[in-house]
């Protein structure tokens, strides 16, 4: 007997992971309002870059949400701390003890506790919800140094 054929169905998913939708769901209980991907942010590598944050808390805290934490994620990171040191960058990882690289030592949460980055295993912890701030006006955050063209 054959099988009866099953049409699939492309889902629009409103996040790009199931880490950020868990995030989404608990911030929706928690703030005013879920900000997802709302800010932009422009840096410079060897050329002019924009990058989006995936969450905005109402306290002004810039949640980053990663399962997989590449050596690109991680020299942006680092850069775009360099050049906005006014920003509040935290990481959300789905697994704080995964290794930077195959045979690396080296762990997300051990390289973010190195270069002073705080970060959660899976949730975001509530006392990050209930700090003091403000939340960003701007929604484009400049690069403030000279563009090479």
């Amino acid at each position: 007997m054959a099988k009866a054929a099953t049409k699939r169905r492309h889902v629009k998913a409103k996040y790009r992971s199931g880490l950020e939708d868990g995030i989404a769901v608990l911030l929706s209980k928690q703030q005013s309002k879920v900000r997802y991907e709302v800010l932009t942010v422009e840096w410079e590598d060897l050329s002019y870059r924009k990058y989006t944050p995936d969450f905005l808390l109402d306290n002004g805290i810039i949640i980053e949400a990663k399962g997989l934490f590449d050596s690109d994620d991680r020299r942006k990171h680092l850069k775009v701390q360099a050049q906005h040191p006014e920003l509040d960058i935290r990481f959300v990882f789905s697994n704080s003890s995964a290794k930077l690289y195959k045979g690396s030592t080296t762990t997300y949460s051990q390289w973010c506790n190195k270069n002073n980055f705080m970060w959660s295993h899976r949730i975001i912890p509530q006392s990050w919800l209930e700090e003091q701030g403000e939340c960003m006006k701007e929604m484009i955050i400049k690069f403030k140094g000279v563009r090479k063209i």
